[in-house]
């Protein structure tokens, strides 16, 4: 692949080849039982090859494709162990690298967003992208100064291809959704097309992370590499190289996998304190840990502008929840628009159904992993169970949609990690007023 493809009936083609790819493989395998084969170990064939199509398909398309793949690669700690074993592996695989696109598309999208003289800028430019993600690459370069920088390149038709794939896979998710079980497609291909524009121009994303890198310069616990240039569809940062997050989820030592968490959870609570904004991009791809310890976090171009920190109303239900106050949490949740009209909901529905959204809260240290996640998306998604019709009778307002799925994101990355992490002091330290009324009270008066 020299460029994504334009075209909106080849995209669709390439995405409806999911789906069938599976039907097929299903059929086959139903085929293969009947003469005596072994049902397991066909299973775990056919879901080995869905993966690999996952892959190959979402990758090779970039765009709306891989953002929506790389969108599952958080979530898949809750996705059962017997389904998710065949995709862990593909799907990290999307945090991080995609086909490349041709070194003539990448010299003419810098001459037409930096100028004809753009070499100029650059002692040297590697013309071999140094990695890559949904819709860009990234090069590794000198600047002028002698700076070692990464050169962040827009893929041509990007914008085109965002469009057709969210479009086409809104139109597929009942389809497609057999390939993640336990995880809502429709909603999350919702969200990405709502990030889209914010994501397409590469000046707002530098400008995000300008903010970023400042509120946290000199910090001991993050890096933000800084911006060197900036235009709508390319941007020069500093070059800074870590160890990818993916990897000490793979590898790490269980330390090395606790203090990653532990400065994971600290960077998505302490942002909106920080700098008004919160970080809306939580997978792995986009974290690595450096030789001195630090996180750094990279790409900024989806963010939640939140002026005033974290929205209150959702620390409140919080503090309601671990209080046991279940009339008060049911009235903060009608207040704020949380219960949907004419609903019957009853105040142990709403209690029980948060209850264990807290749990991570009631203990000074808590084991984040997979079964726990797994333990979350079963409760809320078993039609047979009451939190699943709780869960019908309560909306989540615009304004917090995007807050909720970060943090539920995080969460997500949390579990893969498997790591025990003292959330309790991170979220006090943040929002002390989760544990203590007269906190929020002197807040709001200070």
């Amino acid at each position: 692949m020299t460029d994504i493809p334009r075209r909106t009936a080849a995209r669709t083609a390439k995405l409806a080849s999911l789906p069938l790819g599976v039907a097929g493989r299903a059929a086959a395998g139903l085929g293969r039982r009947l003469v005596g084969g072994d049902g397991e170990e066909i299973s775990a064939q056919l879901m080995a090859r869905s993966a690999e199509q996952l892959f190959a398909v979402l990758g090779e398309l970039k765009g709306g494709a891989m953002k929506f793949g790389q969108a599952l690669s958080v979530f898949e700690a809750a996705i059962p162990d017997e389904f998710a074993a065949p995709f862990r592996e593909s799907l990290v695989k999307l945090q991080s690298a995609a086909p490349p696109m041709a070194t003539s598309d990448v010299h003419r999208m810098l001459a037409e967003q930096f100028g004809r003289g753009w070499r100029q800028r650059f002692r040297d430019f590697e013309d071999t992208p140094a990695a890559a993600a949904s819709i860009g690459q990234v090069h590794r370069a000198i600047w002028r100064d002698g700076r070692e920088v990464a050169v962040k390149v827009q893929y041509p038709g990007a914008e085109e291809a965002l469009r057709s794939d969210l479009r086409q896979l809104s139109r597929m998710s009942r389809i497609i959704q057999p390939l993640a079980p336990g995880l809502e497609i429709k909603p999350l291909i919702a969200e990405l097309r709502e990030r889209m524009e914010e994501e397409l121009d590469y000046r707002d994303e530098a400008d995000n992370q300008r903010a970023f890198a400042a509120a946290y310069e000199g910090d001991e616990m993050f890096k933000v590499p800084r911006v060197v240039a900036s235009a709508p569809r390319a941007m020069v940062t500093e070059w800074v190289t870590g160890r990818k997050l993916s990897d000490v989820i793979r590898s790490g030592t269980q330390e090395e996998r606790d203090r990653a968490a532990a400065l994971l959870a600290e960077f998505h609570y302490s942002a909106p304190a920080f700098v008004g904004l919160l970080h809306a991009d939580p997978h792995p791809g986009n974290f690595q840990v450096l030789d001195d310890g630090r996180l750094m976090v990279l790409d900024f171009g989806a963010v939640a502008r939140l002026p005033d920190g974290l929205p209150r109303p959702l620390s409140v239900m919080a503090r309601l929840a671990l209080e046991n106050k279940p009339a008060e949490l049911l009235q903060l949740l009608r207040d704020h628009g949380f219960v949907r009209p004419g609903s019957a909901l009853t105040e142990e529905d709403a209690i029980e159904y948060l209850a264990p959204f807290t749990e991570p809260l009631r203990t000074e240290s808590f084991r984040f992993n997979r079964r726990w996640l797994q333990r979350q998306a079963e409760r809320i998604g078993d039609l047979r169970r009451p939190e699943f019709r709780t869960g019908r009778e309560l909306n989540l307002p615009p304004q917090y949609l995007l807050v909720h799925r970060v943090t539920m994101g995080t969460l997500g990355v949390l579990c893969q990690l498997d790591a025990d992490v003292r959330l309790r002091a991170i979220v006090k330290r943040w929002q002390p007023w989760v544990f203590d009324a007269e906190d929020e009270t002197a807040s709001r008066h200070a």
